[in-house]
């Protein structure tokens, strides 16, 4: 499991690279990206979920937190590949009616 980040020369764009089990344990470090990220306003944040096996409720709760973050600053989270799994999952969240997927 792990979560990364990279962040455009201007850092209007964040992409959030997380890797195998997207769960609770991965909650301190994901949050601690976008916290961290200096305050500015209209920042995309990019969630690439191509290399995650596995999310749990915690994960879209995670998920959920971001957008909030991201749409109090006039930004936005799109969900970048997310792996067959995980796509399941997120179809049954219903969480294309409230992100972007890519």
């Amino acid at each position: 499991m792990s979560v990364s980040q990279v962040v455009s020369d201007d850092g209007k764009r964040v992409m959030i690279n997380i890797k195998g089990r997207f769960d609770y344990k991965m909650s301190q470090d994901f949050r601690n990206i976008y916290r961290h990220h200096p305050e500015q306003d209209g920042v995309a944040y990019h969630v690439d979920l191509s290399h995650a096996d596995y999310m749990d409720s915690s994960a879209l709760g995670m998920l959920l937190l971001l957008r909030e973050h991201a749409k109090s600053r006039g930004g936005a989270v799109v969900i970048e590949k997310p792996s067959d799994q995980v796509d399941k999952i997120l179809k049954v969240a219903n969480f294309e009616q409230l992100f972007t997927i890519n």
